[in-house]
């Protein structure tokens, strides 16, 4: 996976697809959240650096207040459940997002796994709670005001103070369930993403179709702004200097 290292994904669709069931709302995010567990194990079996996922955003307050109980108990639940097997993996686990609206217990159970966590070297997975792209760039910016006053901000000193700063860019976004937006998702970081936008609601995803999308993903040409003559000609320059480097090795020999 060369390419894609850093995977988000926004999971969408638990809601519609429950009532599809004639089910209430949170039954699929029930339903949902043990798909968690089993796109987190493909992403660490397919070598993923670093997998994002938009759990509940800040725009999420308005559902119901049933609704927004059960997410935050799902958080918890998965916490505990997959605690053992995030350790035994080697996975760095992390928040990002306000979390100041939860549970004190569940707040204590974030901060004891990524504690437990925090030197781990394998995949990276980030949950976005309370999260909002908007307010997490204007919280950038405010912070670094307040740190170097009159200093104009560059995108260097945004990057790295950002809540992902320690994942980077995102090379691949998905987003289930049919809608096609970003919903305030990682707005910088999205910023040369490939994004794929699948009809599949979220209880629904299966680490096959993960894959599928991670692996077609890859062979994409992500090319950052240049055109491919541009790309083509980087690539043939360094072709050249290996050979020239070749050509020298063997003289000195």
């Amino acid at each position: 996976m060369s390419s894609i290292k850093h995977v988000a994904i926004i999971m969408d669709g638990n809601g519609r697809w429950a009532q599809k069931r004639k089910r209430p709302r949170f039954w699929g995010h029930v339903r949902g959240s043990f798909v968690v567990s089993n796109i987190v194990e493909k992403a660490d079996d397919i070598d993923l650096e670093a997998l994002t996922l938009f759990a509940f955003s800040t725009e999420n307050w308005s559902r119901p207040l049933e609704e927004v109980k059960v997410l935050f108990n799902l958080l918890k639940k998965f916490i505990i459940r997959e605690k053992q097997r995030v350790l035994k993996n080697n996975i760095k686990f992390k928040v990002i997002g306000d979390i100041s609206g939860l549970p004190a217990e569940t707040k204590k159970l974030i901060a004891e796994l990524e504690q437990s966590s925090q030197y781990n070297t394998g995949l990276k997975l980030s949950f976005a709670f309370g999260y909002g792209g908007r307010k997490e760039i204007v919280d950038a910016v405010n912070y670094f005001i307040s740190q170097n006053p009159g200093k104009e901000i560059s995108e260097d000193d945004l990057e790295k103070r950002l809540l992902t700063n320690d994942v980077g860019d995102v090379d691949l976004l998905i987003r289930t369930g049919g809608n096609h937006r970003i919903s305030n998702f990682l707005l910088w970081q999205t910023a040369y993403a490939e994004i794929k936008f699948t009809d599949t609601e979220w209880p629904d995803l299966t680490p096959q179709e993960f894959e599928s999308i991670v692996r077609n993903s890859q062979e994409v040409e992500r090319r950052f702004g240049t055109v491919e003559s541009e790309i083509s000609g980087v690539k043939s320059a360094q072709f050249k200097a290996r050979q020239h480097l070749q050509l020298f090795q063997n003289n000195i020999q």
